[in-house]
């Protein structure tokens, strides 16, 4: 079996790690902090953004999975020198280069998202994940590495906590049957991506030769809303029907006078109030890994979080 290292430990690089050890695949993992070791994989704390020791940590692997991501107020700081780093490391090593990309770059459209559409994002967040996908993409045209990106939507799924969108500061709530607040419109379309159909895209992508050189999306099912989908887990759970509320621009400024995520958030806000649909026929066309049906998404996140707010008791 191959030698891969996932760089971060997130929801993303975790699902991503304990997919390649399942295969029975050799994985070392870095984050920051490192942890204990798990079943076929090896923690390793540095920081990924200092090129020499990211280079020693890769060497003789055979594919780098960048799941690794800086705080979000500090995007715009932090993510040029962590992702020269990655570069970098990639180039020396020879190893693949499976990066984690987002929508962001596309900036606002109105239609559903393609990977042909030009990278027009008007907030420095949007550009600057334009810009890391950009410098790998050139790097691997000049022959120096070889590098992919697999772009999803928002995450949804067992072990997605962070943020608001359909994780700790929705699910948790409608679990109980009460009330949740959303960005945005709870009735716009929205895409939102499978976190285990973001591990499998990522270890599909690693190992088809085809695939390198562009970006990808992860398969991805048909746009709900947040209403929908707050329906959706509601009844799953047996809960009953729960208030969704949406938050509004001027809470919004108000809240983000206090909170610096939320002041990040509004560079987004577009995102959650009209349509947002990504299209996945490219990479459905060209490979294998197929969207998990909304029906065991639901029951499967129903369960985790179930679990995880009994656990806490």
């Amino acid at each position: 079996m191959s030698r891969h290292v996932v760089l971060g430990f997130g929801p993303a690089g975790a699902a991503t790690a304990r997919a390649l050890a399942e295969q029975g695949h050799t994985v070392r993992v870095v984050t920051r902090s490192g942890r204990p070791p798990e079943p076929g994989i090896e923690h390793l704390a540095l920081d990924a953004s200092d090129p020499g020791r990211l280079t020693e940590a890769v060497r003789g692997a055979d594919a780098i999975f960048s799941c690794a991501a800086p705080p979000y107020p500090r995007w715009v700081r932090d993510w040029p020198p962590l992702a020269s780093s990655v570069c970098a490391a990639a180039e020396a090593s020879g190893a693949v280069l499976v990066m984690l990309g987002n929508l962001y770059g596309y900036g606002p459209v109105d239609r559903p998202m393609t990977e042909d559409l030009p990278a027009a994002a008007t907030g420095p967040k949007g550009r600057v994940r334009a810009a890391v996908w950009a410098q790998a993409l050139d790097l691997h045209r000049a022959g120096r590495i070889r590098a992919v990106e697999v772009r999803a939507s928002d995450f949804f799924g067992p072990g997605v906590t962070d943020g608001g969108h359909l994780a700790a500061r929705v699910v948790p709530r409608l679990l109980r049957g009460r009330a949740v607040t959303v960005l945005g419109d709870p009735r716009a379309p929205h895409s939102w991506t499978y976190l285990p159909d973001v591990a499998r895209a990522m270890v599909e992508a690693a190992g088809e030769e085809r695939a390198w050189g562009r970006a990808w999306h992860v398969p991805t099912g048909p746009a709900h809303s947040a209403q929908e989908m707050v329906d959706r887990l509601a009844a799953e759970a047996g809960t009953g029907p729960v208030a969704v509320r949406g938050l509004s621009p001027a809470v919004l400024a108000a809240a983000s006078l206090v909170s610096p995520m939320l002041r990040e958030l509004r560079e987004v806000r577009y995102q959650f109030d009209r349509p947002f649909v990504v299209d996945t026929a490219a990479y459905e066309r060209a490979f294998a890994v197929r969207a998990t049906p909304l029906d065991e998404q639901i029951g499967a996140t129903v369960r985790w979080w179930s679990q995880r707010l009994a656990d806490a008791r």
